[in-house]
Formats: structure tokens, sequence, C-alpha cells
């Protein structure tokens, strides 16, 4: 069965084509080290909750936008294979500024899951 990484990061509307450029290239560097599948997804209906919801989860700010993403991998040890080559990849460290980041990192949720249905 396959191995998905997920995440849900805030992202200011104002920073939105940076950060779409970052993940362009960030998933290109994914999928080159072996990720099965690399998707960003900007929030389109996603309206705040009762008790939870998408933007409750991230702290949403009113100038700020969802991103709801996923990377699919063949299996665990493949995932931890792959993100290993990424985070020494150089193309990444030279798009992430620590000083002027395109999102909260700080307010972004994510995880590793197993597939448990695949139709």
């Amino acid at each position: 069965m396959a191995y998905v990484d997920g995440f849900v990061v805030p992202v200011p509307k104002k920073n939105l084509a940076a950060y779409r450029r970052m993940s362009q290239k960030a998933g290109k560097v994914w999928r080159e080290h072996g990720a099965l599948e690399y998707r960003e997804c900007v929030a389109d209906d996603v309206k705040p909750g009762k008790v939870t919801s998408f933007p409750q989860g991230v702290k949403l700010k009113p100038n700020e936008v969802v991103v709801f993403a996923w990377i699919v991998y063949k299996s665990r040890t493949q995932r931890d294979r792959i993100n290993a080559k990424v985070m020494k990849d150089p193309r990444l460290a030279s798009m992430m500024d620590p000083k002027n980041p395109p999102f909260d990192g700080k307010r972004m949720v994510y995880g590793g899951f197993k597939v448990f249905v695949s139709l």
C-alpha cells in the first residue's frame, strides 16, 4: 500500500504567487527523488466550522488562504529515503529564506499516513 504525507498550511494571499513558484520547484525535486505524486490545492469552498475546520486548524487570518497538499510514495520506507534526499537537495535550501518565508510554518499541520482505502 502507498504512503502519503499530507499537510495544511495558511498562506498570505499576497504571497500566493511566490508560494506557487516554490511549490512547483519543490514538487519537481520530490518527483525527481522518487515521489509518485505531488499535489498542492488552494481552498475554494472551505468554511469555518462550529467545532473545527481547515481554517480553524491553521488559525487562518483574514488575509490568508488555506493550502491542502499531499505527496504520495510507494511505502513509508520509500518516503523516509526520499525525504532524506530532498532535505539535502540544495535547490530547496535556495528557496527557503528564513527571514521571509512565503507562509507561517508554525501553523502548518502535517503528518504521514498509511493508505487505508484506495479505489
